[in-house]
């Protein structure tokens, strides 16, 4: 690309006036009353060579006013700098997340599988905020740091699953690991959103505990409660190692997720389908919604010289046969 395109309208017109000047200082040397005598002479290659040497300086002007016109590539690297905020997923992984009591378009999912579906959207939609994830069942696990490259947390909840962590439900020191992830950084705004489908039964802090720390750094919190609400189908293996369900009770702790959720400023929801967690997500994506700036640097690589040097070496070389070995009677 060239960024003064303009430039190259100079072509066609410097072409035509080399062109309109070559012919005004063709005037012949010697001049014969006839060319019956010169009808049998066969044009050497000196001869052609002197007739056409100005097609020389045409290419050696084009390079020149390609040069001129600035060619350029633009860098794929740029520098962005973006004011956003800070987020930290905290998602369950507990084995009751295998209960399939989600939904999507007529299709039974477990709770996972619908999380994941929705936390993807989520992070689509997200500009300019820097994301952290935090993976829990009986201990925290940091799946990814803070980041704003959206495809490598992508990649990372992909990678998620049930039982790649001991079982449990550490509700608290899952909390404290998300606002561990936020707490340091300059961002005006953090907020931690922490899914859960149980009842904190394990772990060394407690989850209220945890609501303290947070609200004491200024990270609001979102609880979200996943499940349906009574008896839900979990899949489990017979003995001849098929696949049956079984209705179990699973319960979700509502009344601590609610005051972890207005200690800190931020919000309970209840999500019991796939339709109402997805929902609450739009609904946490909208709240927390920020202008930010961004400015953006573009790189350029010039290659004015790719034209340049070739076009001065066709000029010098007209020149040099001009006055050796093209050279004419005056």
């Amino acid at each position: 690309m060239f960024k003064d395109t303009w430039v190259l309208l100079l072509i066609p017109v410097l072409v035509a006036l080399l062109i309109i000047r070559e012919r005004k200082i063709s005037v012949p040397t010697i001049r014969f009353s006839t060319f019956t005598l010169l009808a049998d002479i066969t044009p050497t290659f000196k001869t052609l060579a002197v007739k056409y040497i100005v097609i020389l300086r045409i290419i050696a002007v084009i390079l020149f006013v390609m040069a001129l016109a600035r060619p350029q590539n633009r860098l794929d690297m740029t520098t962005v700098e973006t004011k956003g905020i800070d987020i930290a997923l905290a998602v369950d992984l507990s084995t009751s997340m295998f209960a399939e009591d989600f939904s999507i378009k007529g299709k039974r999912q477990n709770r996972l599988d619908a999380v994941k579906a929705v936390v993807q959207d989520f992070i689509k939609n997200r500009s300019g905020d820097r994301i952290a994830m935090v993976a829990f069942a009986a201990r925290p696990y940091t799946a990814s740091p803070l980041t704003t490259d959206y495809n490598y947390l992508l990649e990372n909840l992909d990678r998620l699953k049930i039982g790649m962590l001991e079982d449990g439900t550490a509700i608290g020191n899952a909390l404290a690991a998300a606002v561990n992830r936020v707490k340091d950084t300059k961002s005006l705004s953090k907020v931690v959103i922490l899914l859960t489908d149980g009842i904190n039964n394990t772990g060394t802090i407690s989850p209220m505990m945890a609501a303290e720390a947070a609200r004491a750094l200024s990270i609001k919190v979102y609880t979200i409660g996943a499940g349906s609400k009574g008896p839900v189908p979990y899949p489990m293996k017979d003995p001849f190692g098929n696949t049956v369900y079984q209705n179990i009770q699973s319960d979700v702790d509502d009344a601590t997720l609610t005051a972890i959720a207005t200690l800190t400023g931020g919000l309970y929801f209840r999500a019991t389908d796939f339709a109402s967690l997805k929902k609450i997500y739009a609904e946490i994506d909208k709240l927390e919604k920020t202008s930010f700036e961004e400015k953006r640097f573009f790189e350029y690589k010039e290659y004015f010289h790719f034209f340049l040097i070739p076009a001065l070496i066709l000029l010098l070389f007209e020149i040099l046969l001009k006055n050796t070995f093209l050279r004419t009677m005056p």
